[in-house]
């Protein structure tokens, strides 16, 4: 071969071996960030040219599908009763990708998940259309029911969470205002439409936030049951009938502002049990004092506060500080200064105390089903922490049970039912200028079980102030929630 002859072979050669490296850099290395990519059309043609799995409570779909009448996506996903269950199955859009269960199960429900790689491969031999999976949730939808229709009612804006406490089962999780998301599902004019008409900056409602589980709020007086717990767990106390160290008037330690009750309530050396009762601020600001930052601290770390919760999707963290002053411990360990706690937080709380102190970790999806619904993963309850010991957690639900009974939580009674709450009226605004917060955190007790605890949470603007109060606005739909989880266990 000529020298000119052997140049053109040897670069034709080098030019082959280029387009090979080329080929497998794109197949190998960079398939997973093109597959990803949003800007690949062929994907998502490819993610919505098939129906959707479903989202599945009590053994019904949540969700569904629709054939579209333009564009080159033959699929978009529906959903019933969408403003109910948005907070649990979040959206998928043709438009604006997917949040929540949506999105961290996409691979179940779009059918593309590595685990069901060999029934894909079987389906593509066989010639069978592809489908997507089930996830299975632990929700109860008449509890879901009660919680959406009492935050409805009720109006303004609120949040419930619902859990079981022997599992860590989420049983209801509602937020309000809601939106549907079947209104942004597709990719028309409409939907655009719609998705303005829901961001924050166009709608002051922001009804697209996850109140129950992204939403932080000072939780006033019910964050008294951690200081409580804290007071039995550090045996600054013996017992629920001792009675406390709690002059009245209490001056804040390093200032000289004192520490004010509501109204004219029995708070001088009261016991913990008649302190939790009329909600002596007092009392629980100096045990928190007395405990100081570390143990109070520590305290609420066991029950959750200063760490995201994954159940899987992300609850934001609640917060209990460091390194604060005497009279901010004091503060803060009354739900104020900078205590803040979201709806599940306090419903851990809730749940722990009604679990003999054992805090399971809380979940929403209990299966993933393969489209023949066959099981592909479930999960297994799992201890989080132990925030006390089985006997003061006794003592404080019949601290909590003396609330219900024969204090300021009596709207949550339940006929035949052993019901533990704690009311709260936590400060909202600069000075407290705006209207306050109203919550209310309970369980119930049916024999020896507790099937259910509870948090409510309602942020009213529109409420005359002084109707304002966790027993009145929360304690009933706390109650409904409470209710609906029993019967449909009968």
């Amino acid at each position: 071969m000529n020298k000119p002859l052997r140049r053109i072979a040897i670069f034709c050669g080098l030019l082959v071996l280029a387009l090979l490296v080329r080929d497998n850099w794109l197949q190998y290395v960079k398939a997973d960030s093109l597959k990803e990519d949003p800007d690949n059309r062929r994907v998502l043609i490819a993610r919505y040219a098939t129906p959707r799995g479903d989202i599945i409570v009590d053994g019904k779909a949540i969700t569904g599908h629709a054939e579209t009448t333009t564009g080159d996506f033959k699929y978009k996903r529906t959903y019933k009763d969408g403003a109910m269950w948005a907070p649990v199955t979040g959206f998928v859009s043709q438009a604006y990708g997917a949040n929540q269960l949506e999105s961290i199960e996409d691979g179940i429900l779009t059918g593309n998940d590595d685990r069901l790689f060999f029934r894909n491969t079987l389906d593509m031999i066989t010639g069978k259309a592809k489908e997507g999976g089930n996830v299975v949730t632990t929700l109860n939808a008449a509890a879901q029911k009660a919680a959406y229709d009492g935050l409805k009612k009720q109006g303004g804006k609120g949040a419930v969470a619902a859990l079981d406490p022997t599992t860590g089962k989420i049983l209801a999780l509602a937020s309000y205002p809601s939106y549907d998301p079947s209104t942004i599902a597709g990719g028309s004019e409409s939907d655009e439409k719609a998705w303005k008409a829901l961001d924050k900056k166009n709608n002051p409602d922001d009804p697209m936030l996850n109140r129950a589980l992204r939403e932080v709020y000072p939780p006033g007086s019910t964050f008294k049951v951690v200081t409580a717990a804290a007071a039995l767990e550090n045996n600054l106390y013996d017992g629920a009938d001792s009675k406390t160290d709690s002059p009245l008037p209490w001056t804040m330690p390093g200032t000289t502002t004192q520490l004010k009750n509501e109204g004219n309530i029995p708070c001088k050396n009261a016991t913990l049990r008649v302190a939790l009762q009329y909600s002596c601020n007092t009392v629980f600001g100096k045990v928190g004092s007395d405990l100081g930052n570390d143990k109070m601290l520590a305290e609420a770390k066991k029950f959750g506060f200063d760490e995201e919760q994954f159940t899987p999707v992300r609850s934001s963290a609640s917060v209990f500080s460091k390194d604060m002053a005497p009279s901010e411990v004091a503060l803060s360990s009354i739900g104020q200064f900078n205590t803040a706690a979201s709806p599940l937080q306090m419903a851990m709380v809730a749940s722990a105390v009604a679990n003999d102190g054992t805090l399971m970790k809380p979940y929403m999806v209990d299966e993933l089903q393969a489209p023949n619904v066959d099981p592909i993963s479930k999960t297994d309850p799992e201890k989080m922490s132990q925030p006390l010991s089985a006997e003061n957690a006794q003592i404080l639900q019949s601290m909590m049970e003396t609330v219900v009974k024969d204090g300021t939580g009596k709207n949550a009674q339940i006929d035949g039912v052993t019901v533990g709450g704690k009311t709260g009226t936590a400060q909202h605004g600069e000075n407290n200028s705006k209207n306050p917060y109203a919550w209310f955190l309970s369980y119930a007790k049916v024999g020896n079980s507790s099937p259910v605890a509870v948090a409510v949470v309602i942020e009213d603007d529109n409420a005359v102030r002084d109707d304002i109060s966790g027993g009145g606005l929360a304690a009933p739909i706390a109650k409904s929630v409470m209710e609906a989880v029993i019967d449909s266990k009968k």
